[in-house]
């Protein structure tokens, strides 16, 4: 995997646009069933050719991720980006405890590779594979003693779809996470060389 700065914005993207959709779920039940369906193919892409493939291919797939990434990065003091920047932070700390318990990812990756049938039968946004990556994080990520507390409206939590469509975009999230750090992604660039990693994605962004 290339350890270059394009690479690791746009891995960085990718986990940007899972905590944006987090978000939106959260706070409002719904997302860009688009952006859901890269978030949850990356889970699948177990030999891409590059660090975009992960995401589709295309930088349109995650477009998203780029505009939250340049945003709540750059400005950090609307009440979304300050959300959207924990649940990045949260998820890139559990990913760093999850490299380090190589049991638990030997559980994740069979379980994902289970469910590549449910994928290729019902898509990538069915509720059916949505409720089973939501509850390989359950058994799995949601054990760690840190846990990502997410905020939004309740009664749209309490929904069990949301909450399960929340369970699967913090998983990718992970995913996203594990290829930034793959690609050479470190948390100190987030403050020492975040004016590169953003005029990085907003020259993507055009």
């Amino acid at each position: 995997m290339s350890r270059s700065l394009h690479d690791q914005t746009i891995a960085l993207a990718g986990l940007f646009q899972a905590a944006s959709l987090v978000r939106q779920v959260a706070h409002n039940g719904t997302c860009n069933e688009e952006s859901l369906e890269t978030c949850i193919r990356s889970l699948f892409a177990s030999d891409p050719a590059s660090t975009l493939d992960v995401y589709g291919g295309e930088l349109s797939d995650i477009r998203e991720g780029l505009d939250a990434l340049s945003t709540s990065l750059a400005q950090q003091s609307r009440p979304q980006d300050v959300e959207i920047l924990r649940y990045v932070l949260n998820l890139i700390h559990l990913e760093s405890k999850l490299k380090r318990d190589p049991d638990m990812l030997d559980v994740i990756g069979s379980r994902i590779d289970q469910a590549r049938h449910t994928a290729s039968h019902f898509g990538y946004v069915h509720s059916n594979l949505i409720g089973n990556l939501a509850s390989v994080y359950g058994d799995t990520i949601s054990t760690f003693r840190l846990r990502i507390q997410v905020s939004g409206n309740p009664q749209v939590l309490q929904q069990e779809e949301n909450a399960a469509k929340v369970r699967a975009l913090l998983l990718s999230g992970i995913r996203s996470a594990v290829l930034w750090r793959q690609s050479g992604g470190r948390r100190w660039q987030l403050i020492f060389a975040r004016k590169k990693v953003i005029h990085h994605a907003r020259e993507l962004l055009r």
